[in-house]
């Protein structure tokens, strides 16, 4: 049975790669769903898949990209919605 997370990144997590990192973290586990900066200087995720592939993205979100400095993690889990169909970074 599927899951979501929805997870806010704070640190330097903006101009690091850390929205590349996360979506080919994302797509190599087979999750679907999301990748955005907000205007606060976070990184919104929103993934959907199973929970221990879900837990296995939240790890590597903890750690980031290479030049990334991810000082807190948010993460709130809801049942998936099947909205998407793969994972990509969303522009705003």
């Amino acid at each position: 049975m599927n899951e979501r997370m929805e997870v806010i990144v704070s640190g330097r997590v903006q101009m690091v790669m850390f929205r590349d990192f996360t979506q080919r973290k994302a797509t190599g586990l087979k999750l679907t769903g999301t990748v955005k900066n907000l205007k606060d200087g976070t990184v919104h995720v929103v993934a959907e898949g199973t929970k221990e592939k879900l837990e296995t993205l939240l790890g590597k979100l903890h750690r980031g990209s290479l030049l990334a400095d991810v000082e807190h993690v948010s993460v709130t889990w809801l049942p998936a919605t099947g909205e998407f169909s793969k994972f990509k970074i969303a522009y705003e």
